[in-house]
């Protein structure tokens, strides 16, 4: 990994894993709240409940006027995300149905100013790009991160920067810089992911230094999972750092113990809005995006989940992503 990306990289997890140092679970008598300790030394409340008061913006005519006349006709953007539990970034409130986190919350944010009703729609994650293809859904925004291989079927908006968190059990002792340190070990990790791309080429690259191959597992949810991490059947967990970080700090049960860039060894992973290529809404996508950040509505998003550590300055359309081979 090249000094710049690993300084960036080890800022933004230091930075997220400060903010949400140890958690409490939810408090029904204050209205659902998840409660960190801040970097102040104080508390803050991360709200859980269906009522979640989204920060919201105007429209703006010139943006929406960009917009496919199909989609401005029909007067929704049908926006698509992962079922699975992955606070901070989608999950399910207190009431077991209402989907919150810091993507619907930016995904709201291009809609308001698109002039459009966002309309969730929650599926699993291969599903999402199912959806996608057949045009059942117009954008997604559910942590996906750039890569070389689907910008031939897909356009990017990017809004986020993309940090992946190898967890362990508390006190493991382990700690994750590169592809050795995980040679031999049971590592669990989602599949069709940009993770299991990473990890895959690891398990690679440890065989042609004659070190032994990572042994992936995978799970069909989050709980059987960390079910397998607290029972010693999996060494790591290899997710999205924002989840791993929220998950360390609200259990106090395993901790974070290395990142690494979504993009590989050479660039910064980036977290983009994903339409089918061609669409027409790439554009409108990353005009609205510049424009919450512009007016700051973005980076109060970023702030009320704990994520102002993935910011990004400005909103690209189809940058370099993760190549299709990681060296």
């Amino acid at each position: 990994m090249s000094t710049s990306i690993t300084r960036r990289t080890a800022a933004a997890a230091l930075g997220l894993a400060t903010a949400l140092v140890l958690a409490a679970c939810g408090n029904p008598d204050d209205g659902g709240t998840t409660e960190v300790a801040a970097t102040s030394g104080g508390k803050t409340k991360i709200n859980i409940s269906p009522d979640q008061n989204r920060v919201t913006t105007d429209k703006v005519d010139s943006i929406a006027a960009e917009v496919p006349e199909k989609i401005r006709k029909r007067g929704t953007l049908e926006l698509v995300s992962s079922s699975g539990s992955a606070a901070p970034l989608t999950f399910f409130a207190t009431d077991n149905k209402t989907v919150i986190g810091v993507e619907p919350d930016i995904a709201s944010l291009v809609a308001d100013v698109l002039g459009l009703k966002p309309h969730i729609n929650s599926v699993s994650w291969e599903n999402i790009f199912v959806g996608l293809d057949s045009a059942k859904y117009d954008v997604g925004f559910s942590n996906i991160t750039v890569t070389e291989e689907r910008k031939e079927k897909y356009d990017f908006a990017t809004y986020r920067e993309d940090n992946l968190g190898f967890e362990a059990k508390k006190g493991s002792g382990f700690k994750v810089t590169g592809p050795e340190d995980v040679a031999g070990r049971t590592v669990a990790v989602g599949s069709g992911t940009n993770q299991e791309k990473l990890l895959i080429e690891w398990s690679k690259e440890n065989e042609k230094a004659g070190r032994k191959p990572v042994n992936i597992k995978y799970y069909q949810n989050d709980s059987d999972t960390y079910l397998a991490l607290q029972s010693g059947r999996i060494d790591l967990y290899l997710g999205p750092n924002p989840t791993a970080a929220y998950h360390a700090a609200t259990t106090g049960k395993t901790e974070v113990v290395g990142t690494y860039s979504g993009a590989g060894a050479t660039l910064q992973g980036l977290i983009a809005a994903t339409t089918k290529k061609d669409s027409g809404l790439v554009k409108p996508l990353t005009d609205a995006l510049n424009h919450v950040i512009d007016n700051g509505t973005y980076a109060k998003v970023l702030k009320r989940w704990g994520l102002s550590d993935e910011a990004v300055t400005k909103s690209e359309i189809n940058p370099p992503g993760l190549p299709r081979t990681n060296k």
